[in-house]
Formats: structure tokens, sequence, C-alpha cells
């Protein structure tokens, strides 16, 4: 039997090829590049929920009205939809790196656009500007690093980006809190998300184009030159003929692949169902609203200090950047569907935790400094830690690790692309609401809502989402074939 490299036959075979997760300096420098793309959207998380605050206190009218809040948090989030939409045909035309740059040159720009905003629609369109630079940062560092990762690490390399993520929140959260008594407070804190973006346009000038787009693109001699730095010896022959074996069928899919073909093809709309599902669901249990929302939701819990919400929420992001270093082991190792299914069972304990310090902390009085009376408040913040420390490890990198690998080459940048935009949209539909929402039904009733939303995915992931552990890119399609016509596809596709 023939074992592709990277499989967990040809590792069980070759023991002595298998490589390691932090033995590489090359493809861990090569993911930590990336990353930076995580690092602007997690920054950008972090930084609008406590800059929100002292937007507040500068213009009055975005202080007396929840839809211009709304708008100023979601704005980044219709960016990062046209990004996003946009990331994926730029990442097949023009390559995953020339992508990464564009991304960062736009994401510079939107962060000065709002440093010098003289009023709030200004900052909307510099909102709108960042988000693109998201968008299209979303799409094009999991793909980058998937397509460069040997299978037997891939979930934890692109797990790392999602790290990077949760370490820019946190950052942010640091970022806000040294400058609470700076003047300019607000400006300073969106300002300085320019700084990640320059930095990686620079290094990543200095980083090679994705191997699996050059062979695309059949640039051979550079792909061989980039892959001779990830692998040894021994198996570099059998990576690049292993590559070049799919190269022919791959360019004469590609030449072929439309929007509507996602949905004509019932193995590639499966997959589709399961990676945008995924995406759909992370941001519908609620991560978006915690995120963007925590400093408020910590204040409207009954912490009326600006700093001491800073704080909460720098300690509930702590729980972030920690929870998702476990993920980077567990992903690989215990799986993505038990990790993913793990994940929402907490997600549902924590959000009735949250739900019921809401609901009690909104029936108590207030002492004279402006804090809750018994620990309701506490409940609330300790609801929102437990949530995190839940939500990191599984549904923070699982949605995109899974949609980093589950669709063949020819789809993976367009469908990459429209399940990041799926992503985003959710995002856009959850963070537009939440405060209307809660005006309406109280922060208690919101989070009872996210909380039945997440049994829901509970059931989707166990119903629709495969395991993808350790399988290579052409065993995953695979078991798409397999999932979609049974395991007589090949005398199926014998007959076509």
């Amino acid at each position: 039997m023939e074992f592709t490299p990277g499989s967990s036959g040809y590792i069980e075979l070759y023991p002595e090829r298998k490589v390691s997760l932090f033995k590489n300096p090359y493809i861990l420098g090569l993911t930590a590049v990336a990353g930076i793309g995580g690092l602007l959207f997690g920054y950008d998380t972090g930084v609008i929920s406590g800059a929100l605050l002292y937007i507040k206190d500068d213009f009055e009218e975005v202080n007396q009205s929840s839809f211009l809040q709304e708008t100023i948090v979601s704005m980044a989030l219709v960016g990062a939809i046209i990004g996003s939409a946009l990331g994926g045909w730029i990442n097949d035309a023009f390559g995953r790196k020339k992508a990464t740059l564009i991304a960062d040159v736009v994401f510079a720009l939107g962060s000065i656009v709002m440093a010098l905003s003289p009023n709030p629609y200004v900052l909307i369109f510099g909102r709108l500007l960042i988000g693109i630079g998201v968008g299209m940062a979303s799409v094009t560092a999991p793909v980058y690093i998937a397509e460069a990762a040997p299978s037997e690490i891939r979930g934890g390399l692109v797990s790392i980006n999602v790290l990077m993520i949760t370490g820019g929140q946190f950052f942010s959260y640091l970022i806000n809190l040294a400058f609470t008594q700076v003047p300019g407070t607000w400006r300073w804190m969106l300002g300085v998300a320019g700084v990640p973006a320059v930095i990686q346009f620079f290094l990543m000038l200095c980083l090679p184009e994705s191997p699996r787009w050059l062979l695309m693109q059949n640039r051979k001699d550079e792909a061989v030159s980039v892959i001779s730095k990830i692998y040894d010896t021994d198996r570099l022959e059998d990576e690049v003929e292993y590559c070049c074996a799919q190269l022919e069928e791959e360019l004469e899919k590609q030449s072929r692949v439309r929007y509507l073909d996602v949905f004509k093809t019932k193995e590639i709309r499966l997959a589709f169902l399961a990676g945008a599902g995924l995406q759909a669901f992370q941001q519908f249990t609620g991560i978006s609203i915690v995120m963007y929302y925590s400093p408020t939701i910590i204040e409207r819990a009954g912490f009326h200090s600006k700093e001491l919400a800073l704080l909460l929420s720098l300690i509930v992001s702590g729980f972030n950047a920690a929870g998702t270093v476990l993920g980077i082991y567990l992903i690989d190792h215990a799986g993505r569907k038990k990790l993913a299914l793990t994940s929402l069972s907490g997600v549902v304990v924590s959000l009735g935790i949250l739900s019921a310090g809401c609901f009690l902390s909104a029936g108590s009085s207030l002492d004279s400094s402006g804090s809750s009376n018994g620990n309701y408040g506490w409940l609330a913040v300790l609801g929102l830690a437990l949530y995190i420390a839940f939500f990191a490890p599984g549904m923070g990198p699982v949605p995109w690790t899974v949609n980093s690998e589950v669709y063949p080459q020819e789809y993976r940048g367009l469908c990459g692309g429209m399940s990041a935009t799926v992503n985003w949209i959710s995002s856009v539909i959850m963070s537009q609401s939440f405060l209307s929402v809660s005006d309406a039904l109280g922060l208690g009733g919101s989070f009872f809502i996210l909380g039945g939303v997440a049994i829901v995915a509970i059931l989707f992931v166990a119903l629709f989402v495969p395991e993808t552990k350790q399988l290579t890119l052409d065993e995953v399609e695979q078991l798409w074939k397999e999932r979609a016509w049974g395991k007589d596809y090949k005398k199926r596709e014998s007959l076509l």
C-alpha cells in the first residue's frame, strides 16, 4: 500500500521523517510572520471595546445612541466582509504573499484615519478600511500557513494564527490601560493598530510565496526551493513528487471553478456546509459580543469604573490567550471534532452562569461607589471568564483550522473566502444588534438565547463535521467523496 507524505501511514512507516512543531525554525518563523494578520484582527477586536468607553466621552451623539456605538464596532466587520470576499480572489490570482502586503497597506491607512477622526462618521470610515484589511488577512493567513505546513503539525500551526488573534486581543487591553490617563486616549489606542501592519509588511517581503500556489502557477523551481527549507532531504523528494503529481489535474480543475460550482458538486457542498457552518456558529455563540463589548458588559453588570472594567476585561482576555495555547496542543492530539464538542458543552454551561449573573446583578442595588452590592456582578465576570476558557481552546481555532484543510486545492481560495465572509456577516449581525437586544431583553436574556444557540451548534458539529486530524489534504478530499457518494465513489467516478 502506498502512503502519501504526511499521512499517518507514511509517518508510521518513516517515523524519523516526522516534523516536530517546535524543531523547525523556518516554518515557525513563516507561521509567526503570517500570523501577524491574526494579531491585527485580535488587536482591533480588543482595542475598540476599550476605546468605545472614551469615544462616548468625546462625542456626545455617540454617547446618546446605541445604534452609533454598534455601528462604530460593526463597521469594521462590514469592511471585513468586503475584504474576505476580495481576499479569496486576490489569493488565487496574485498569491498569498501579495494579498498579505495589500492587506497591511489598507490596515495601516485605516489606523491613521481613525486616529485623526474629527467626528464619528470619519471614524466609521476608518473602521471600514481596517475591516477590509482584517478580512483579507483572515482569509490569507490560515491558507498560507496550511499550504506550507506538514500535515502532522498543520492543525497546531494554523492554531498559532488563532493564538496571534487572542494575543492581539490581550495586547490591546494592555494598550487600552496604558493610555487611559493620556490626552487623546482612544486616538492613541486606535492609531497604534497600524504598527503591526507596518512590521508585517516589511517582514513579509523577506518570505517566499506559498509552495502550493507556486506549483499552481507552474513555478516548480521556486516551489522546490521553499519546500526544501521545510523538510529534511529524506522526505523532500517524496513531498515534491506528491505535490507535482496533483499539479496537472488541479490546474485543469481550477480553470473551471466558479462560485456556483461550490453548490453544484455534492462533496464540495458538504465541505462548505461544514466549514461555513462552523464559522457561523463561532459567531452566533457570542464570541464577538464578549470580545467587542466585554468592558461594556462589565459596566452594565455593576462595575462603573472604566479602569476597573478594562482591568477585568484584560483578565478575561488573558484566559483567552491561555486557552488558545492549550488548543494548539489539543487540536492535533484530541482532534478537531472532539475539541469543538467539548468546547461548546463548556460554552453552554458558562453562558448559563453569565446569564444568571446578569439577571441577578440587574436586580441588585448599587453602593455609593457605583459597584454592584453582593457578588452578583462578580458572578457575571466569572461567567465571562469561563466562557472564554472553554471557547478559546476549541471553537476559537477549530473553524479556521477546518476551513484551511477541508477543501480541494482548486476550491481552497474560493471556499475559504466565502466561509470567512459567512463568519464576518454573522459577526456583523451579532455586533450590530447586541446593545439593542440587551436594551430590550436585558443582558441576562441576551446570553440565555446564546446558550440555546450553542446547544444547536453541538448538534451541528456532531452531525456534519468530520474528523480531519492528521489527514493529508488529498485524504480529506477522499473523505468528502465517501460522505457524498459512499465507499463506492471511485466506481462512480470511473463511469463519469
